[in-house]
């Protein structure tokens, strides 16, 4: 990363940094903790593409985010749409047809175009955030003490990742913050992506969304799972968790269930990745040496940037590969293909064997099975950290 230009001292609100005591002994001692990460890790690196979410804009100020992160910006579109149905039913339910043909028009309209704002009952924005880890000679930052954390309880194993503590996240620039992460802020702003790991269009957009868009908002932290590689940190295929035990519990079931199947491990192999994942379940470590695999269980840092119209959307250089709805619907007719066949998939070699084992998982660890493809499989991403 290098630095941009420093902003005049006359900045606007959005640039605002406002500075406050903590507010009790947590949340002193996290501060505490977010200064002792800038000595342990100071490198502060990419982790890898943005997510999104759905933003509204508050009447009181600032912004709030209204939906899960999504991976593309086309995902965070269909919310959008999903929004807008349900407020044309609610409509329809107080007797304002008006209303009700108004929000489904908006509805309608992001099935065939890509929308990153609509008026519903207020502004609503594709939101980008952005993702990043701090980094040292050891490797990335792992898991706080401060950070919250699920219980360590065996029958959260398996079940629904529980949501996102950044979902219904006000973002206001102005909000005061404690000292260590006024001074990650500061040092957030100045940042632009290395040019040699980047493409033009990435790098122009970065420098443009650094005039556009200069302030910062941090988001609650989220976790994942880092591999160390020849020497180097790579993503381990995981997406983002919200709290450092959904992230050992998908790690365990990529060891139990995905990794036996994607790497074609022996019975022997599988045996040893199944007491790997035993131990990780029963300690609750952040570190996990499996054969020759070195895993971590790492910190992810969000961030969304703000300028004068609020928060950043997507960028022109973002991935956006997804189609609306019905233009995808088209597309797949004109190929022959009916998107509306709900003829049951026949599985068959690895994906046959994945169902199987994701099935005695589960039933392992006493949990109902679920149709379709099994929410911790869905965790399984390209999209990670970059952490070398």
């Amino acid at each position: 990363m290098s630095a941009m230009v420093n902003f005049a001292d006359s900045a606007p609100g959005y640039l605002t940094i406002r500075v406050t005591a903590p507010d009790g002994p947590v949340a002193e001692l996290a501060d505490v903790e977010a200064w002792q990460a800038r000595d342990g890790y100071p490198d502060l690196r990419s982790a890898g593409t943005p997510m999104y979410a759905v933003g509204r804009e508050r009447e009181e100020g600032g912004w709030q985010l209204v939906s899960c992160l999504e991976l593309t910006p086309q995902g965070t579109r269909e919310v959008m749409g999903m929004l807008a149905r349900r407020q044309a039913a609610e409509a329809a339910e107080g007797g304002d047809g008006e209303a009700q043909q108004r929000y489904l028009a908006i509805a309608e309209r992001l099935e065939w175009e890509k929308l990153d704002e609509v008026e519903l009952d207020g502004r609503y924005r594709v939101i980008r955030v952005e993702r990043f880890i701090r980094s040292g000679p050891d490797g990335p930052e792992p898991p706080r003490t401060t950070d919250f954390d699920d219980p360590d309880d065996p029958r959260l194993r398996g079940r629904a990742s529980g949501p996102d503590p950044a979902e219904g996240f006000v973002l206001d620039p102005t909000v005061p913050t404690g000292m260590s992460e006024g001074i990650l802020k500061t040092d957030l702003i100045q940042l632009l992506p290395g040019r040699a790991r980047s493409s033009v269009a990435t790098y122009q957009d970065a420098v443009a969304a650094g005039h556009t868009h200069p302030g910062v908002v941090l988001l609650p932290a989220a976790f994942s799972v880092a591999e160390r590689q020849w020497g180097k940190w790579v993503p381990a295929g995981i997406v983002d968790c919200p709290t450092p035990f959904r992230a050992r519990d998908v790690l365990s079931m990529h060891l139990r269930v995905a990794d036996p199947v994607y790497r074609g491990l022996s019975q022997e192999q599988r045996e040893a990745y199944a007491a790997a994942a035993e131990l990780l379940e029963s300690t609750g470590c952040n570190e996990l040496a499996v054969e020759d695999r070195l895993l971590r269980i790492i910190r992810v840092e969000r961030m969304v940037r703000f300028g004068p119209d609020g928060p950043e959307g997507p960028r022109p250089s973002d991935p956006d590969p997804e189609d609306p709805v019905m233009v995808a619907d088209q597309k797949l007719r004109a190929q022959g293909i009916d998107p509306d066949d709900d003829s049951p998939i026949v599985l068959n070699g690895p994906a046959k064997e994945f169902q199987q084992l994701f099935e005695a998982e589960m039933a392992r660890r006493g949990a109902p099975s679920r149709a379709g493809a099994p929410q911790d499989e869905a965790a399984v991403s390209r999209t990670g950290p970059t952490t070398d």
